[in-house]
């Protein structure tokens, strides 16, 4: 049967998953460290584990001089000759076991300090190294408690941690209550490795993808971007490397069957999946689905697009609070100004008029500067004569006088608006 020590060094080995070199090694310092609170500093003093006796064992070494100056030090031949060794010569160092019995209770008391110290910073490098590099990935725990808005979450051996930051408000969970989440860090702290997990990051939704959608995880289909407002609503673009693969109903499923598995994660968030496309129009109006568009206005330099969408479609395509707009520009990068028939129509009647306040403008003229793009009195504002002049049947001196006016205009409109504001 083993010695204690020695069972109790594999069997902590095991329960913490510890090599037992690390404990080993703690045992042998601590015990060193009491062996000099105890006998004193200056000692030669050495501590060793035997594992065929499994011991902790402590020496004091001595060295042999002809004259003793410093009895805790020094040893003289004739008494190395009579107590220890007979063979002895000057100058050797000769070890005296002590017996750890020795050392007093606050040293022992110190050694076992030290050895539940070194034991849970080898627990925390562990758990560290165990982690490190799984940042992205999904865990399964369960809500062990509650602390200060945080839920920790028991992951086995070690615990997590889901600020309120990360968590999704609507949310709720028991302690007991089985949790999913995602790894989006891992700190090393002063208490120990803080693995930091997250259910309202974006990369939630790409791992429960991947999980659901064999094509995903086999690189089939790409996820392109995610756009979410966590418990609420989140679109994802995708596109297939595969032509013969519809991405979206790849990941849709038989019935709705893949996308309803991250839905019930997710408790009923809704969940638009949308196709990308290389054309930043057809992409953009993708994204405001399940809104239909008319026409779009693009501006390239600014990134922005102005969308038109029949009178019963714009509720739809702006969202509840804007959100389906909002999400629609965080997706594909452009700035969305989503507009009605209606209000389009109202606006192009009020710019063709301002036009004619302009002298020498008439309806005829209205037209063609409005079909080449001038459609109300701020645009011909700060418009160049000579592209003005480009169109046929205005001279630059005539372009050159209908810019000015435009400019008067707006000033005075601008005075008279404040003057209503005053």
């Amino acid at each position: 049967m083993l010695p204690d020590l020695k069972r109790l060094i594999e069997q902590m080995g095991k329960e913490k998953g510890i090599d037992k070199e690390i404990i080993i090694d703690a045992l042998e310092t601590a015990v060193l460290t009491a062996a000099r609170k105890k006998l004193g500093l200056d000692l030669d003093l050495e501590v060793s584990y035997n594992e065929e006796a499994g011991e902790i064992e402590s020496f004091l070494f001595k060295t042999v001089v002809e004259h003793v100056l410093n009895p805790d030090t020094q040893i003289s031949l004739e008494e190395a000759h009579e107590t220890m060794d007979e063979d002895a010569e000057l100058g050797d160092s000769l070890g005296i076991k002590i017996e750890i019995d020795t050392f007093g209770r606050i040293a022992v008391q110190t050694a076992k300090q030290i050895i539940i110290q070194r034991v849970k910073d080898a627990e925390r490098n562990n758990v560290y190294e165990e982690y490190k590099d799984r940042k992205g990935d999904l865990l399964n725990g369960f809500v062990q408690r509650f602390e200060g808005g945080s839920i920790i979450v028991s992951l086995g051996m070690s615990e997590g941690v889901i600020p309120p930051s990360e968590q999704i408000k609507r949310e709720s969970f028991r302690r007991g209550e089985r949790i999913r989440a995602y790894i989006y860090d891992v700190k090393r702290v002063s208490k120990g490795p803080q693995i930091l997990l997250s259910r309202t990051h974006p990369g939630f939704i790409r791992t429960l993808f991947e999980m659901e959608v064999p094509e995903i995880s086999e690189g089939l289909i790409d996820i392109v971007n995610i756009a979410r407002e966590p418990g609420n609503r989140t679109k994802i673009s995708v596109k297939s490397v595969d032509k013969d693969i519809d991405p979206v109903g790849a990941c849709v499923g038989m019935r709705g069957s893949r996308v309803q598995g991250v839905v019930q994660e997710l408790r009923g968030e809704k969940i638009d999946i949308v196709p990308c496309s290389d054309d930043p129009v057809r992409y953009v109006c993708n994204a405001l689905s399940p809104a239909k568009v008319d026409r779009v206005y693009m501006d390239e330099d600014a990134r922005t697009m102005e969308v038109i969408v029949p009178d019963d479609q714009l509720s739809l395509a702006i969202g509840r609070a804007g959100q389906n707009v909002r999400l629609a520009a965080k997706l594909t990068g452009w700035r969305i100004d989503v507009k009605n028939e209606a209000g389009v129509a109202e606006e192009e009647k009020e710019g063709y008029g301002s036009l004619m306040k302009i002298t020498g403008i008439g309806e005829r003229t209205a037209n063609l500067l409005y079909e080449e793009g001038f459609k109300d009195v701020a645009m011909m504002a700060s418009a160049e004569p000579e592209v003005l002049s480009s169109i046929k049947g205005i001279s630059q001196k005539k372009a050159i006088t209908w810019i000015e006016e435009a400019k008067k205009i707006i000033v005075d409109e601008g005075s008279e608006n404040l003057s209503e504001d005053i």
